[in-house]
């Protein structure tokens, strides 16, 4: 699979280099236009490139010398530096759409709903290396075997996440302003999701317990969403409540060959924090595992298998009018929430370098790290799509399918990005 296919697919899929074509440029007679150095940083992320300098290096003499030509790693940080985020937002909103229109979206488990999570994680954290939207708090760390207290400057973003699709489909990011919590962040960025996409965009918004909060959930029901949340202990009275509830036997259970899901349903729970109901529901499930064992018996060791039995309990709190479907939709509904952090940002931290700064100024920052973000939720719609879907021997990982990106046309990176 080359590069080149990936770009034909783009183009005529969501019409991509027209669209990037249209961004305005941030700069003043350029020596190498905004649409070129756009092009790079994408591509770049798109193969799991870490650094501007790797990005340079790949630009002179490896997998983007024909692409793209000579660009050096200032050009990319000055130009980034100088270049609005919103035509990036608006590009990735674009595709969002396209990706609905098209059914790449559609998923059966979840009944037709379009299910989104939103989450934070943090990024970019340094003793050293600050920029005017670093956040900043007083940290102990070890120097020269010395404990001492300094200053640590990072950033946080929030992300927003449809979940309820065969992959999961990012819909973008917000940084957190310093001094900013983490749910009035992720109450703006939804704001501007749907002032974007429009209120049918989206159906449903799951997330942690830190979301489970009266003005956050009255602002997330204005914007049109229903919502299910994990329910925990910043919640007292209301997990209280549905803990005696719940103290009988369940109202369902689903048996399973190494499985057993027990579900209780409260369709009207007071919560005294908002001064209203909500719909509580409460699970146990018992995964019946098989665990090696070591035994000394005499001399020598001895292994065996065991039985047992794991269990997890769990609160979720909903707004989500069931009608005929049963309660137990709500368990891989709300669980679904897990896939933003097992899934997406475990792979945009530890194969897309989503936690490397490549440049730390502040628009630079924010505009690198939404075409980091483009590129991974682009290049893993195409790896699903276009070669997981067509591929009849044995199946590349999606790390594997970004260094093709670079070997399908271009021979192997250069040592340096390796």
């Amino acid at each position: 699979m080359s590069r080149r296919q990936f770009e034909t697919y783009l183009d005529k899929v969501f019409d991509f280099s027209r669209r990037v074509d249209e961004f305005p440029e941030g700069r003043h007679a350029p020596q190498h236009s905004w649409h070129k150095v756009f092009d790079a940083v994408f591509l770049g992320a798109a193969m799991q490139i870490p650094s501007l300098l790797q990005i340079e290096a790949e630009c002179r003499r490896g997998a983007l010398a024909k692409r793209i030509g000579p660009l050096s790693d200032d050009t990319l940080g000055y130009a980034l530096q100088r270049q609005s985020p919103e035509p990036v937002f608006t590009l990735g909103c674009a595709i969002a759409r396209r990706l609905k229109r098209n059914g790449v979206l559609r998923s059966d488990w979840s009944r037709g709903l379009l299910v989104a999570a939103v989450d934070g994680i943090e990024i970019c954290s340094s003793f050293r290396r600050c920029c005017d939207a670093c956040m900043q708090r007083q940290v102990e760390h070890k120097v020269r075997g010395e404990l001492r207290t300094d200053t640590q400057y990072y950033h946080r973003i929030v992300a927003a996440v449809i979940v309820s699709t065969p992959f999961p489909v990012p819909l973008g990011i917000r940084f957190q302003k310093d001094a900013e919590a983490e749910v009035p962040c992720a109450l703006a960025w939804l704001q501007d999701l749907v002032g974007q996409l429009g209120r049918r965009f989206l159906d449903l918004l799951v997330g942690d317990a830190i979301y489970l909060q009266a003005p956050f959930v009255k602002a997330v029901e204005d914007l049109g969403l229903d919502w299910a949340f994990t329910l925990q202990e910043n919640q007292p009275e209301l997990l209280h409540e549905a803990e005696r509830l719940t103290a009988g036997p369940p109202s369902s259970v689903q048996l399973e060959p190494h499985e057993e899901l027990r579900c209780w349903h409260l369709p009207q729970v007071d919560w005294p924090a908002a001064d209203r109901l909500v719909r509580v529901v409460k699970t146990v499930r018992i995964d019946h595992q098989r665990k090696v064992t070591i035994r000394q018996q005499g001399e020598h060791l001895q292994k065996s298998k065991t039985a047992v039995a794991v269990e997890s309990t769990n609160f979720y709190a909903t707004n989500f009018e069931l009608g005929a479907i049963p309660p137990t939709f709500l368990h891989p509904l709300s669980r679904s929430r897990w896939r933003i952090d097992t899934e997406v940002f475990q792979t945009l931290t530890t194969d897309c370098h989503l936690k490397h700064p490549a440049v730390h100024q502040s628009t630079a920052l924010l505009v690198l790290t939404m075409i980091r973000v483009l590129a991974y939720t682009l290049s893993l719609v195409f790896y699903h799509r276009q070669v997981r879907s067509h591929a009849r021997g044995p199946r590349h990982s999606f790390h594997e399918f970004a260094k093709r990106l670079a070997y399908g046309s271009f021979g192997p990176l250069s040592p340096d990005t390796s």
